[in-house]
């Protein structure tokens, strides 16, 4: 039964995969039913099935970021969100190279491009690639463009509605492909998929935010300026959620304005009366989290997340490494684990700017009452007495403090993307079993 269980997460995850494929190819195996309409040659059929698959990629998007739980459940949001990165890189360069054959193959289809003189279906196809490179670029380099986050989330679902709206209206314009029933029936059930993930995104999900309302109780000042923020539910029974895990917030304002910021929890799984999520001020939302008042209502899209010791129950313990605002869903796992009485050991390495800027630092001494901890700390400026460790958290430093039985441990980091690749690569050198190290990037967008 044990074996069962832990192979039942890889079994789920290899059948979503499949399902993916599966979608992604059945526009061509859908056209294998009845033969190409004649004259056409290899390489125009060919730029055809790269568009069909592009296009089905581009639906695909919607799914990948509805958060469906299922789905979330059996991956973790920053794999989901990092597949979902990839692959709408793929279908762009699939559906752009689509009319680059179309045109080296038969010049005269370059007329195409004169947008006031083509053809509605020519128009629809020339909007939609640019409304998607304008999408794939903004996301990419939105830090380097100083794209505000909140506006560019707006743009960001018009730009995606318009290239896989008139991507489909192209389509079937042109219906060479499209005329045929069942090749029909495929792509309006595509689209009839994207335009029920955008309404249940929209408008399903935050009003179902809006049936679990929470009150601000209140916000609480912590070292390294982060801000611990208090939620109350109000008329129900709080979050049940598992330790470590994150929850999407909206602050203020109605849940339909899609205005929502992503925080770990930093409160116990056991207490479910209050949620506490810490929230660092690093930018223009949580920056102003300090000046929230009590009573504000709150509303949260959750729990997501596979980052959890949860999951593995038979562990013989746990090694954390954390950096910064890192240390927020760690705290989450210690208080859980200290209110269940977890006799596991515990190691912690939290590096940190200074001694001041360690955050929730008395808090994390008290639970050495409560838990068999070791807590590392790693100052990058160290006071002139300082007698612990210094600089970074480097592959010397973990050999040093990791336990020699590399896999008889569950290793959980979660830190600035830089230290978390550097733990990552230290880890596997000193041969930590790549199936047990499970990291978190606590920067999501």
């Amino acid at each position: 039964m044990r074996n069962l269980l832990m192979r039942s997460p890889i079994a789920i995850a290899a059948a979503w995969i499949g399902v993916y494929l599966l979608t992604v190819l059945s526009p061509l195996l859908v056209l294998l039913l009845h033969p190409a309409p004649p004259g056409r040659g290899f390489w125009l059929e060919f730029s055809v099935a790269l568009g069909f698959i592009g296009l089905a990629m581009m639906v695909l998007q919607f799914a990948l970021t509805a958060r469906i739980r299922t789905i979330e459940a059996a991956y973790g949001i920053d794999i989901i969100l990092q597949f979902h990165r990839y692959t709408s890189i793929v279908a762009f360069l699939l559906i752009l190279v689509h009319p680059i054959i179309l045109f080296v193959n038969d010049p005269e289809t370059l007329q195409l491009l004169n947008f006031f003189e083509a053809p509605w279906r020519a128009r629809a196809a020339v909007i939609a690639t640019l409304a998607l490179t304008l999408l794939i670029v903004t996301a990419i380099w939105r830090e380097k463009l100083h794209i505000p986050y909140e506006p560019w989330r707006i743009w960001h679902g018009i730009f995606a509605v318009t290239a896989v709206g008139l991507g489909l209206a192209h389509a079937f314009g042109v219906g060479n492909y499209l005329s045929l029933f069942w090749k029909g029936v495929l792509w309006v059930l595509f689209g009839a998929i994207a335009l029920w993930l955008l309404v249940f995104v929209r408008l399903v999900k935050p009003w179902q935010m809006t049936q679990h309302p929470y009150l601000v109780e209140e916000v609480v000042p912590e070292r390294g300026d982060v801000w611990t923020l208090v939620l109350r539910p109000r008329g129900h029974g709080g979050l049940s959620f598992q330790s470590g895990q994150f929850a999407w917030l909206t602050l203020s304002i109605s849940p339909f304005r899609m205005r929502e910021h992503p925080f770990s929890m930093a409160s116990s799984a056991e207490k479910l009366e209050c949620l506490e999520f810490g929230i660092k001020s690093v930018g223009d939302f949580t920056s102003r989290i300090k000046d929230v008042e009590p009573g504000t209502l709150a509303y949260l899209d959750g729990p997501y997340g596979v980052f959890t010791i949860d999951r593995y129950w038979d562990s013989a313990g746990f090694v954390m490494i954390a950096g910064g605002i890192g240390i927020t869903p760690m705290m989450s796992m210690l208080r859980t684990a200290g209110d269940r009485k977890d006799d596991r050991p515990f190691l912690l390495i939290y590096a940190s700017r200074s001694w001041e800027d360690i955050t929730y630092r008395e808090d994390l001494e008290t639970l050495k009452d409560k838990l068999d901890l070791t807590i590392i700390h790693v100052l990058r400026k160290a006071p002139e007495d300082w007698q612990g460790e210094t600089g970074y958290v480097n592959q010397d430093l973990l050999k040093r403090y990791i336990p020699v039985h590399r896999g008889s441990r569950h290793y959980f980091i979660c830190a600035a993307p830089k230290m978390m690749d550097q733990v990552e690569r230290a880890l596997h050198n000193l041969n930590v079993p790549v199936d047990h190290v499970h990291m978190e990037h606590y920067n999501l967008v």
